[in-house]
């Protein structure tokens, strides 16, 4: 258990705490040709704090959205509502008007900080949701002249520096994440002030040993409870540096980030670390050698991208499972304790078990249930009471996720709850499945999901994502089953095999397998 103070502010203690210390001098955060100090840094949430305070009258414990691609200004305004109590709601940048209104009427927002670009989308959001809104401020460029719309860098330049941070309790509300709907409509998780604390001592320090000279570089983005933590409060733990980006893209701008910058921590997800492996260039390779740890999270890293990442660069990848509910990573492999294909073990701060139906814990090697109990668990879902019940029991959260763990501690990933097949009365994991096709060479990624047979019985499709597109044929799929069957039980095998240039995913990487399972339409795929 952490213990903090009843008054904490999470302000306080990742950005004003470094100043009292004597790192203000420190650069916090790098930008493009911007390094901002935890002295600016200070000053910057303090200006926002108070232009929301001030300006907009905003109250302890009211929702300030921010719609900001991942720089400075994303995170003074994250601070910046902290600061005063409120409660920052980071939000998909990728998303369209509808979601944007879902999660204005939703969080009830009275302020919206958004990026210029993002404006006209939060415009046509607020003619369709019945909104609280009373301001929006855009950050980078001209807004129209409207009098609910103001410019980020104005308010900096008008605002007085000397907002002092809140009375908060250590258990007040302090952000929302909403989930990534990758089962179905966002929810809100209602975390608390300690929240933030608890995940960067568990795993930042517990697991990464983060220090002071660490330099963060993370595909996730902000908004997601991966990213936010990947590249902001677990740098701000210890006073070390977040390296941003607007947008990261395609491999070649993640390598020429990593080789302009310099990170000691890399952070990414499965699919973009088999991006990585596909780009090649002439001559010596790319350069990852300032790279002390490789993180990866979003779903289950196969054994054969660890080792193709291994023999390529020198460097192992700590897998880890972790989520929005908790926060960010709660299981992982540790640095000299690697077992690829697996989550790893429980991270300190942080109890496991897998249980089956009637909660009861199960044999060591059988698949169930995976429950967590850890202190930085959300407070549960903002409006959704029925939905927090079914995942919230006591002091253990249900993850939907189905686990195994062996003699040695090391969790086994089997899939979501959801996504588990029966087939002929035995459980088919599609992890296990995905991981036999995923040895093939020619197969850049795939996913394993349940179609329905004219008898109405579940039967595996596989969908396969060949390197090359000229492999979309026939000739290859029956390549890749024969591959992949050698590997398996017979039951495993595919009853349809779909070809594809690519799979539908969350902005985090996640397959959206409920996807797949929608695409069905019998006898479409190359039947086996």
């Amino acid at each position: 258990m952490i213990r903090l103070p009843d008054r904490f502010n999470a302000c306080a203690y990742f950005v004003d705490r470094h100043v009292h210390e004597g790192r203000g001098h420190r650069v916090a955060i790098e930008f493009a040709e911007q390094r901002v100090t935890y002295a600016e840094l200070a000053v910057r949430t303090r200006q926002v704090a108070s232009a929301l305070r001030s300006r907009f009258a905003v109250r302890p414990e009211e929702r300030v959205l921010i719609a900001a691609f991942d720089g400075p200004e994303a995170i003074y305004a994250f601070f910046g509502a902290i600061r005063i109590g409120a409660v920052p709601v980071p939000v998909n940048t990728a998303w369209r008007p509808a979601e944007y209104a879902y999660a204005l009427e939703d969080s009830g927002a009275v302020v919206a900080i958004v990026s210029a670009s993002i404006l006209p989308h939060l415009r046509a959001a607020a003619c369709q949701a019945r909104t609280r809104l009373r301001a929006v401020i855009v950050i980078a460029g001209a807004p129209e002249p409207l009098a609910d719309c103001s410019a980020f860098d104005d308010l900096l330049a008008a605002a007085v520096d000397d907002e002092a941070e809140a009375p908060t309790s250590k258990d007040a509300p302090a952000f929302w994440l909403y989930s990534s709907g990758s089962t179905g409509p966002p929810k809100a998780c209602v975390h608390l002030q300690h929240d933030m604390v608890v995940s960067a001592e568990s795993y930042a320090r517990g697991v990464l040993g983060i220090r002071e000279t660490d330099r963060c570089f993370s595909v996730a983005r902000l908004f997601f409870a991966y990213g936010l933590g990947n590249a902001m409060y677990f740098p701000f733990a210890v006073g070390a540096t977040a390296i941003l980006s607007e947008s990261v893209g395609g491999a070649a701008r993640v390598y020429a980030a990593i080789e302009r910058y310099r990170p000691t921590l890399f952070f990414s997800v499965p699919t973009n670390y088999a991006m990585l492996l596909a780009q090649t260039r002439n001559g010596t390779d790319f350069d990852l050698s300032s790279i002390r740890l490789a993180v990866s999270a979003g779903e289950a890293l196969p054994a054969s991208l660890f080792e193709r990442f291994r023999h390529r660069f020198g460097i192992e990848i700590l897998d880890g499972i972790g989520s929005t509910e908790v926060l960010h990573i709660f299981i992982s492999n540790r640095p000299g304790a690697i077992r690829p294909g697996s989550s790893g073990q429980v991270v300190h701060g942080y109890e496991a078990r897998v249980v089956d139906e009637n909660g009861r814990s199960v044999a060591v090697g059988d698949i169930g249930d995976l429950m967590i109990k850890g202190d930085s668990t959300c407070a549960g879902y903002w409006n959704q009471h029925e939905r927090t019940k079914d995942v919230v029991e006591g002091h253990w959260i249900r993850t939907g996720d189905k686990y195994s763990v062996d003699t040695d501690g090391y969790f086994w990933f089997a899939g979501r709850t959801d996504d588990m097949l029966k087939v002929g009365g035995q459980w088919v994991s599609p992890i296990e499945v995905e991981s036999a096709i995923a040895t093939h060479r020619g197969v850049r990624e795939c996913a394993v999901v349940g179609w329905t047979d004219e008898d109405g019985l579940t039967k595996p499709c596989w969908y396969v994502v060949p390197f090359d597109p000229a492999n979309l044929t026939r000739q290859f799929a029956n390549e890749v089953v024969a591959h992949a069957c050698q590997r398996l039980p017979h039951y495993k095998r595919p009853h349809w095999v779909e070809l594809a240039l690519e799979l539908p995913k969350t902005p985090t990487g996640k397959i959206q397998r409920y996807k797949l399972r929608e695409y069905q339409r019998v006898g479409s795929g190359m039947a086996t």
